[in-house]
């Protein structure tokens, strides 16, 4: 059964592949003093806005990750539970010792290494940035001696990534010391993954696990750090677990108020729930570069907070933020009559409901429900 599963999940990425656009391209590199191939792939409606902007993922071993990666990504952005992004896969077949190479005395990029370190920098990412729609948030994707790799960026005072995916890493000796130092000192948003498998050498399972155990005692606000442990995958079959996963913590904010969310956090939360929810859209602004609309999933999880909560005084900012976002609808209209109705001023209340009659129905609330309402009140109180 479970190998039926994941069979029809590799079909379902296949297809979702063909749906988005992946081109093959040819850099001529200085740095590296040769010809490197990439993948790319574009969201699938890259075309039709041409002001908007994308995360991008950078993928080593793109030979084998890039599919991976590029999968997930356009089948999560696709349920909406991450932005649509850019994915690019760096081929290293029969290259990949020489790209990773690094000193034997501190751990550091060398030689081929140090060229490979500059190229993604400054070769890759600017053409990327100069041929496509790229954002600012950028994700870095490795396994195995690349995942070492990818840290690298994190050892410069300004990181070239937001975001760091590193499956089950063969760290440089001196990384274990580097990393945790590096990354308690952050002083913008970052997101950092780590995974390993019960299946990895010695060696990378150790190492991994100490490296968890340093990084789980960093307190930085800046630092959104999580951990799998696997239990049965190959070293190499490993990232097909881990990317999602990874997916998934990494855009946790993009993502709708889930039921646990709900449970969890809104019902506990100690300020103002329509707060949480303008704070959420913010950070989705903040991170990704993206003005995305207030889902009605999530005026939905509010407006059961409050009625749970009875914290009937925030409906008025809460309806003035579902106006904004659905404007011909009653679903603000709706807000601000509980408002009323909740804090005294039953008159208000009923006239609100009665207006929202020319409004468009939305998300349950209809107009007979307005007016229904409107006629409970006029009843109660004789207007």
């Amino acid at each position: 059964m479970k190998k039926t599963a994941v069979f029809f999940l590799f079909l379902l990425l296949i297809f979702n592949l063909s749906e988005a656009q992946v081109k093959y391209k040819t850099i001529q590199s200085l740095k590296l003093g040769e010809e490197r191939q990439i993948k790319v792939q574009v969201p699938r409606g890259y075309n039709t806005d041409e002001d908007k902007t994308y995360p991008v993922f950078v993928v080593l071993d793109g030979d084998y990750m890039f599919e991976a990666v590029a999968g997930n990504v356009d089948y999560y952005s696709y349920w909406e539970d991450m932005p649509e992004s850019i994915v690019v896969g760096v081929n290293q077949i029969d290259k990949r010792y020489d790209d990773c190479i690094y000193s034997e005395q501190n751990s550091l990029p060398i030689e081929t290494g140090a060229a490979f370190f500059e190229f993604i920098g400054m070769e890759l990412l600017p053409y990327i940035e100069r041929t496509y729609r790229a954002g600012n948030f950028r994700v870095a994707i490795g396994h195995g001696e690349t995942a070492n790799f990818i840290n690298y960026y994190l050892l410069k005072p300004k990181p070239l990534f937001q975001a760091y995916i590193s499956i089950s890493p063969e760290l440089a000796p001196n990384m274990i010391d580097y990393l945790p130092e590096s990354i308690s000192k952050v002083q913008s948003k970052t997101f950092y993954y780590l995974a390993n498998t019960n299946n990895d050498s010695k060696s990378v399972k150790q190492m991994t696990d100490a490296l968890n155990t340093d990084i789980s005692t960093i307190e930085n606000e800046n630092l959104v750090y999580d951990f799998d442990s696997f239990d049965g995958p190959s070293h190499y079959a490993v990232p097909t677990h881990a990317i999602p996963s990874a997916i998934g913590n990494i855009f946790q904010v993009f993502q709708p108020i889930s039921k646990k969310e709900y449970k969890d956090v809104i019902l506990e939360l100690e300020i103002s729930p329509v707060l949480y929810l303008q704070e959420k859209y913010q950070s989705i602004s903040d991170l990704f570069g993206i003005e995305k609309k207030i889902l009605l999933n999530d005026f939905k999880a509010i407006s059961a907070a409050i009625e749970k909560n009875e914290l009937f005084e925030y409906y008025e900012e809460l309806g003035k933020m579902a106006r904004k976002a659905y404007p011909e609808t009653l679903l603000g209209t709706y807000y601000i009559a509980r408002f009323f109705e909740e804090t005294g001023e039953p008159k208000k209340a009923m006239r609100t409901y009665q207006s929202a009659y020319t409004l468009e129905e939305i998300a349950g609330l209809t107009k007979d429900l307005m007016l229904e309402k409107a006629e409970l009140i006029k009843e109660d109180f004789g207007y």
